[in-house]
C-alpha cells in the first residue's frame, strides 16, 4: 500500500502546527472523543488538511503528547541543563536547574492533564508503549541525556549508564509531582523545596566522580 507523504513546506508547516494546537485544545478540553471536524474548525483548516497531515485521530493524538509532554524541558530549564557543565559550583548550579525544571512541570497544567489523558487512553495506543522502547529515556529526553553526558565527559561525575541515571533524577525530582498531579493534588512549595536539594545531593553523592587524595 502507498503511503501518501506529508505536505511540505512552510505553508504546510504553519498549517501542522496550527492543527496540533488545535488538536490539544480540544483533547484537553473534551478527551480523545472530540470529533475531528471540532479539530479542523479551532485550526482554522478542512477537515480533509487534516487527514493529509494525520492519517488518523490516533496519529495526531500521538503526535500531540509525543510533542507535549516534555515541555518542561524547553526553554529555561534546558538553558540551565546545558550550563552544568560549566558552573564554577557543580551542587548550586544543579539545584538552581532542578528548581526551574520542577517549576515548570509544576507550573504547566497542561503537561500535567495530557499526561493523564495518556493514561486514561494507553489501551487505545501501543504505539505509545513501542515508540518509548524503542528511544528510550535518553531519545525522549535529551536535554538531560545532554547535560549528563557533558558533566560525565569533562571528569565531574561517572555515568557508567545513562538510561539508569535519567530515570533516577527523574525519579527524584519530577516523578512525584507527576503521581500527585494524578491524584488532583499537589506537593506544597516547602516539600518540594526539600525534594528538590535532598534529590540533587542524593543524584551527586552517587554520581559525583572520586576526589583525588591529597598530595
Amino acid at each position: 500500500m502507498d503511503i501518501k507523504p506529508r505536505p511540505a513546506g512552510p505553508r504546510a508547516e504553519a498549517k501542522r502546527r496550527a492543527i496540533l494546537k488545535a488538536a490539544r485544545e480540544a483533547f484537553l478540553r473534551d478527551g480523545f472523543g472530540v470529533a475531528m471536524d471540532a479539530i479542523a474548525a479551532g485550526a482554522g483548516v478542512s477537515k480533509v488538511t487534516v487527514y493529509n497531515h494525520f492519517a488518523s485521530k490516533e496519529a495526531l493524538f500521538t503526535a500531540v503528547v509525543a510533542g507535549a509532554l516534555d515541555e518542561p524541558l524547553d526553554g529555561a530549564s534546558a538553558t540551565a541543563l546545558a550550563a552544568l557543565a560549566d558552573a564554577p559550583d557543580l551542587r548550586a548550579a544543579f539545584v538552581d536547574a532542578a528548581r526551574t525544571w520542577v517549576a515548570a512541570v509544576r507550573g504547566n497544567a497542561d503537561v500535567i492533564a495530557l499526561r493523564n489523558l495518556v493514561a486514561a487512553e494507553l489501551h487505545r495506543f501501543p504505539e505509545l508503549a513501542r515508540a518509548w522502547q524503542d528511544h528510550g529515556p535518553e531519545g525522549h529526553h535529551p536535554a538531560v541525556a545532554e547535560a549528563l553526558r557533558d558533566l560525565a565527559g569533562c571528569g565531574r561525575l561517572v555515568v557508567p549508564d545513562l538510561e539508569t541515571a535519567i530515570i533516577q533524577l527523574y525519579a527524584l525530582l519530577v516523578f512525584p509531582h507527576l503521581v500527585f498531579g494524578s491524584y488532583g493534588t499537589t506537593i506544597d512549595d516547602d516539600a518540594t523545596e526539600r525534594l528538590i536539594t535532598h534529590g540533587v545531593d542524593m543524584f551527586l553523592a552517587y554520581y559525583a566522580a572520586p576526589v583525588p587524595p591529597a598530595a
